[in-house]
């Protein structure tokens, strides 16, 4: 371990993390994130409020085992943008603290920029890259040619991939997080029982949409509720199946599309849906096929973390991206289509 550290904080939705990383080797020297999914799984979903409370307490806890390397940071990095705004507050409230009181420089970073450098946590940066970012709150395509030069390529028009799977498992009475459960009971499931539409299959645009795939998997559930005898766990594992089966063929769709335009030599998965391993394994056999490089992080880092926000800020770093204490905002949406 050397002596140039920095601490990053990851407070963006409702997950608290911090981590150490080692700006001269990318090593992540110290990583702790504590999940409040089960807090907000009798809700269906994320409370905001009831999350800035449970970073409120979580935080400090996980800092106290931090203060051992604070002589050796060099600064501090926080998540600032995109996120609920309640609870991105919290983090970045800790990390003004700790920066005038270490007298440390602050860095502020695109959580959305973490999430694709979740593919090098203690690697070197591999790019250009083309970048598949499927999430709760997200799903684009990034073309990403350096720290400071990203384009949105293509996004969704309503709901996200990841979001879609979270409402489908509320309204079928699964609990919170959708991810997950949707994915263990498709496996159970015929995908093929219920047909349902593929999202803007006609449309030459690269775009996504998932209102209308939600909104078919409703109805479909409303008919087997009404059934005699109601809506049996059979039911609910097929349509699972068969709901993910559209959801990712959707995605495929869309990046054949991109793939006929241009063949990138190097492409990436990043975000907490990237998790779903139907989607990993149809993203594989693409990029098999077409001599494409296929980047996966590590599937303990797809999900909110601090070692990413770390990742991030050793190359802000690098680059004296630092921001002061009365500049930091926090920003619940990045509207650039271009991150410099």
């Amino acid at each position: 371990m050397s002596d140039s550290l920095i601490l990053s904080i990851e407070s963006s939705c409702d997950d608290s993390s911090l981590a150490i990383t080692d700006i001269e080797t990318n090593k992540l020297i110290y990583h702790k994130k504590i999940s409040q999914e089960l807090q907000h799984s009798i809700y269906g979903g994320v409370v905001p409020e009831l999350a800035a409370r449970l970073h409120i307490e979580a935080l400090p806890k996980i800092l106290e085992e931090c203060v051992e390397y604070f002589p050796k940071l060099k600064a501090i990095a926080v998540t600032n943008a995109p996120g609920l705004s309640v609870t991105l507050t919290e983090g970045v409230t800790m990390a003004k603290a700790l920066s005038i009181s270490l007298n440390l420089p602050l860095i502020a970073v695109n959580h959305l920029k973490g999430h694709i450098y979740s593919l090098f946590i203690e690697k070197d940066e591999i790019l250009p890259m083309t970048i598949l970012l499927v999430s709760g709150g997200h799903t684009q395509i990034i073309e990403a040619n350096s720290l400071n030069d990203m384009k949105v390529i293509a996004s969704t028009m309503d709901d996200s991939f990841g979001e879609s799977f979270d409402k489908v498992s509320k309204m079928l009475g699964l609990g919170y997080p959708g991810g997950p459960v949707v994915q263990e009971y498709g496996l159970k499931g015929d995908e093929n029982r219920f047909d349902l539409p593929i999202p803007l299959k006609q449309s030459p645009k690269i775009e996504f949409s998932y209102s209308g795939l939600k909104n078919a998997v409703r109805l479909e559930i409303e008919k087997l509720e009404n059934q005699e005898g109601g809506i049996t766990l059979q039911d609910k594992y097929d349509i699972c199946a068969s709901f993910q089966k559209t959801a990712v063929a959707h995605i495929m769709q869309k990046l054949k599309k991109l793939f006929k335009q241009n063949v990138p030599k190097n492409f990436a998965i990043v975000g907490g849906a990237s998790a779903n391993i139907y989607l990993r394994t149809q993203l594989e056999d693409m990029c098999d096929k077409h001599k494409t490089n296929l980047y996966l992080s590590e599937l303990k880092y797809c999900s909110d973390n601090a070692a990413m926000i770390g990742r991030v800020a050793v190359e802000q770093y690098k680059q004296n991206d630092f921001i002061s204490i009365d500049e930091i905002d926090v920003q619940t949406r990045i509207k650039e289509l271009v991150w410099a």
